[in-house]
């Protein structure tokens, strides 16, 4: 069997020569090639990473959301949400991260890259309950983590920490019953105690 060695360098210019002007940022970091692509044309980048000859990119090994918003100010002007994808070619042993932002952040909407790797399903169903993105051509998009009446995404960072609702179960009406959270906002500070002669220090 032979094993291919591709240097991140030259992964890069593959890529660059593949998919030309849909290129919006590439970079090598920490001995990765990361990959920024335009939501628009993330399908058809998606397709091209999988079919074109020296990409290869059979498996789609995990997509997570993002959400920029404490970057602001920081040095990165743009959008809030977005989804990172890492890839995998098994045929050719290389891995890239892509990634793309959802141009609205009142809405955030991608679209689905499910008829391109199928993996997909399950991780555009966690990006769209724990941060709010919308998959435009996900045949089954619906809360995958969270109950079915929980109000909000609770990954983006304006979540408040104790959530919205609270659930308990009513003895008077036998069911599960959802009311505005009771439970007081508070700083936890953690308290570091040393006993005399810890660690059989004398």
């Amino acid at each position: 069997m032979t094993v291919y060695a591709v240097n991140p360098e030259d992964l890069q210019a593959v890529l660059v020569a593949t998919l030309g002007e849909r290129v919006l940022h590439i970079a090598i970091s920490r001995a990765e090639l990361c990959l920024d692509v335009r939501a628009a044309d993330l399908l058809e980048v998606a397709q091209t990473l999988r079919d074109a000859p020296g990409c290869q990119f059979e498996q789609l090994m995990d997509l997570c959301g993002v959400d920029y918003s404490d970057y602001k100010g920081r040095g990165r002007d743009g959008p809030r949400f977005g989804a990172v994808l890492h890839l995998l070619s098994v045929s050719l042993n290389q891995r890239l991260r892509l990634r793309v932002a959802a141009p609205d952040d009142a809405l955030p909407m991608l679209p689905s890259v499910t008829p391109v790797w199928n993996s997909a399903n399950w991780f555009e169903r966690e990006a769209f309950d724990l941060f709010g993105i919308v998959f435009e051509g996900h045949n089954d998009l619906r809360r995958i983590l969270t109950d079915y009446g929980f109000i909000g995404h609770p990954f983006r960072k304006d979540f408040p920490l104790s959530g919205h609702v609270e659930m308990r179960y009513d003895a008077q009406s036998r069911r599960v019953i959802y009311q505005p959270v009771t439970i007081e906002p508070r700083e936890i500070t953690p308290r570091i105690i040393r006993e005399d002669n810890y660690g059989g220090l004398h």
